[in-house]
């Protein structure tokens, strides 16, 4: 997805992810012992989390603990993951990096992900079901503006490229920030001039909570705030087969 080559020993037989939502479409692609290493951030699932080695944070990887597993492939993502350590990994282990910003670039690593591991055929049930289940989506008959908070202290959203977006769009619902790239900054103050009818606070990586609520109301009295799931609108692998569910019951609230 980076344009770039990688010579492995296929099938690996120890991969190490370094993303959790790749973390855990391994999983549902049926790998288990192949799976060596994991980041503290890849809670999904549960017994891997508590029994996997784990490597550091997606952002502060422990190389010293990778070189001890002796990867023949690592998983990583250009965004997750800081580019320093990538490219110092890359020159002692074959990294396969991923570049996502919207739903069909995510179907894509799905499929390529079941390549590199040699689950094609699994891999392409969950895309099957992934695009069955968004095609059957009740898109919103509104096209509310909405603003999707990630980080408080600095206030940080979405940008028009980035996944997260995209999946506001897939609801049926506008981004009030489509104009601004990546993860803007701004204050609850410069948001008024955006005018969201509804404000969405996400579990992570921040973890918001009811306080944060009555924060944004201090400040825009008329919209709707709510807090949403970060897992659905931001976990770019296996997951989006829960994200459809999820995003229809908040399309008919």
């Amino acid at each position: 997805m980076m344009g770039r080559e990688v010579d492995f020993a296929y099938p690996p037989k120890h991969i190490i992810s370094v993303v959790p939502s790749q973390t855990e479409l391994l999983f549902d692609l049926g790998l288990d012992e192949e799976v060596v290493g994991i980041t503290k951030f890849c809670v999904h699932p549960e017994p891997w989390f508590r029994n996997k080695t784990r490597v550091g944070g997606t952002k502060q990887l422990h190389i010293d603990k990778i070189r001890e597993l002796q990867p023949d492939l690592i998983i990583a993502n250009k965004e997750e993951n800081t580019q320093e350590q990538i490219e110092e990994l890359a020159k002692e282990f074959p990294v396969w990096l991923s570049d996502i910003q919207n739903i069909p670039q995510a179907l894509q690593m799905i499929q390529v992900v079941g390549q590199l591991t040699g689950t094609e055929h699994k891999a392409a049930e969950l895309v099957d079901h992934i695009v069955g289940g968004f095609n059957a989506l009740q898109r919103a008959t509104t096209s509310k503006r909405v603003a999707y908070f990630i980080w408080y202290k600095p206030w940080m959203s979405v940008g028009k490229d980035t996944f997260v977006s995209n999946m506001i769009h897939a609801i049926g619902w506008q981004n009030v920030l489509a104009d601004k790239s990546r993860y803007p900054e701004l204050s609850l103050e410069e948001l008024k001039a955006y005018d969201p009818e509804l404000v969405l606070l996400s579990s992570e990586p921040f973890p918001f909570k009811e306080k944060h609520i009555d924060e944004i109301k201090a400040v825009l009295p008329n919209a709707e705030v709510k807090l949403v799931d970060g897992e659905i609108f931001s976990w770019y692998g296996s997951r989006m087969l829960k994200a459809v569910g999820y995003m229809q019951q908040l399309i008919d609230s």
